[in-house]
């Protein structure tokens, strides 16, 4: 596996909100952290239908144009009594004309699971695959898993997507009622950056 040795590394994302995440889980390691949108990059099109296609889509892309190491993720929840969906269509099921409005997404994951009378617990998991590229077309893939279920009513509001919906296993509240950072430390994404700090920092 490939070290990281670098000062700069770019974050494939123009998410704030995942970039802060992202810069305090590398804090340790001295990283200089920036992102596409310092770069002024656009986000390529995601045309793979699964986290590790679409992930490498967008650290190539960020590591080609930009001469430096790249990091990307691409994270989801896959519901198991609809198939696994929505996976990596969890962003398209809250599109809108107007923007993304994940209560839509969440309503009509409920919906469902109610059409085809899915049993209880209604088993779930968040998935995150993360991507390390470099320049010269090397990349290292590290996934990671949160497995819960879906509750209903919606519980909370802080964190953001599917999280009012998802339980994690192991805890008697959702996603949406954890502490940002608490849940920060047991999420799939969690569970990649152990994988990717084990393998390319520590």
């Amino acid at each position: 596996m490939r070290r990281f040795d670098g000062k700069e590394l770019v974050i494939a994302t123009h998410n704030q909100g995942k970039l802060e995440e992202i810069a305090d889980l590398l804090q340790p390691y001295g990283v200089s952290l920036t992102s596409n949108a310092d770069h002024g990059l656009p986000e390529p099109e995601e045309t793979e239908t699964t986290f590790v296609g679409n992930a490498r889509i967008k650290a190539h892309a960020a590591a080609k144009a930009t001469g430096l190491p790249a990091l990307s993720d691409d994270s989801g929840i896959e519901i198991d009594a609809l198939g696994g969906a929505p996976g990596v269509y969890t962003a398209d099921w809250a599109e809108t004309p107007h923007g993304r409005d994940f209560k839509m997404a969440m309503e009509r994951s409920w919906a469902e699971l109610e059409s085809v009378s899915a049993p209880f617990p209604r088993a779930a998991r968040f998935c995150c695959t993360l991507v390390l590229a470099w320049p010269d077309g090397h990349d290292e893939v590290f996934p990671g898993v949160m497995p819960g279920q879906i509750v209903w009513p919606m519980r909370g509001d802080h964190g953001h997507g599917y999280d009012p919906i998802f339980q994690p296993d192991g805890y008697d509240i959702t996603f949406g009622e954890m502490d940002r950072w608490e849940k920060n430390k047991i999420s799939h994404r969690a569970d990649a950056f152990a994988k990717l700090i084990k393998g390319c920092f520590a």
